[in-house]
């Protein structure tokens, strides 16, 4: 009894030590949630502010020709595409979410696919789907590293879109509620005249009537360089809350798995340590009353 009682108590001990673990990723990811909201909130914004200015300086200019659009056939059109998703585990059926969600999207639209896979796991989910990925990006673990990432993904854009006729499209999952997230994709390239159109029917929001300051096509690249910059950014940062929202649900499911696992251990230690105490005390009766049994 006592081999089995010290076995239990090993692990409720390596329960207890899991569990510690466990809460303290519950709290990290909880805190990672918030941080990425708050720049997702700071953001909004900026990305309005943005969305403003192009619409002032399409209004004023009147047709002009977008850097990035579109002049090739579509069948020799390349399709440039970022998926984000994760390096770590923990994280449920994020990664496979996404890589389907974009396996799917891409078989719809004509061209040629070229990925860039953010995140390791996502990575592997999507050669084994057997997409032509060109790229594997490291996912930022901080608001500030999400700068660099966005850096190198218009670098990287850039350089093919040089070569005309590229689209870019970003693959991400968006939070909704709670822990909950879905699937969403945008396409960043090329900014053609139906974007233009787009942002040129935004109205401004007083009755003073805005200014470009300047020169038009100047202000004009420079809220287009905004523009890219802001929606990779946030797409990049609604990924990361999601991915610590669904690393926060998988950590509470196993914090309760393992509320369940001690109180069984527990359960189980108290019954195997009362059945014990029981026989020693039978034993100690048991010799009582055979020494009573001998004097009389």
């Amino acid at each position: 009894m006592s081999d089995t009682t010290s076995n239990l108590r090993r692990k409720i001990s390596g329960a207890e030590d899991l569990q510690s673990v466990v809460r303290t990723m519950k709290a990290v990811a909880a805190s990672s949630i918030g941080q990425y909201e708050h720049s997702e909130r700071a953001l909004a914004d900026y990305y309005r502010t943005v969305e403003l200015g192009l619409g002032a300086c399409f209004r004023e200019s009147g047709p002009v020709r977008l850097p990035h659009v579109r002049n090739t056939k579509a069948a020799e059109v390349t399709i440039g595409a970022v998926v984000f998703g994760s390096d770590q585990g923990l994280v449920g059926q994020f990664n496979d979410v996404v890589a389907d969600y974009a396996v799917k999207e891409l078989a719809a639209i004509p061209g040629k696919p070229e990925v860039w896979a953010v995140g390791a796991r996502v990575h592997e989910r999507l050669a084994e789907a057997g997409l032509p990925l060109v790229g594997l990006l490291t996912v930022p673990s901080s608001v500030k590293a999400i700068v660099p990432l966005v850096g190198q993904i218009l670098v990287e854009s850039e350089a093919r879109t040089g070569k005309g006729g590229a689209e870019l499209h970003l693959f991400y999952n968006r939070p909704t509620s709670g822990a909950a997230y879905a699937p969403v994709t945008q396409r960043l390239l090329p900014l053609d005249e139906t974007w233009r159109s787009e942002q040129a029917k935004l109205a401004w929001p007083t009755k003073t009537l805005p200014e470009v300051m300047g020169g038009g096509a100047a202000a004009l690249r420079a809220l287009i360089r905004g523009y890219l910059f802001v929606s990779l950014f946030r797409a990049c940062a609604e990924s990361l809350a999601s991915e610590n929202a669904s690393r926060l649900a998988a950590m509470q499911r196993a914090d309760k798995n393992i509320d369940d696992l001690l109180e069984t251990l527990n359960r189980t230690f108290h019954r195997l340590r009362q059945s014990g105490i029981d026989e020693e005390l039978f034993d100690v009766v048991s010799g009582f009353e055979a020494l009573s049994a001998r004097k009389t």
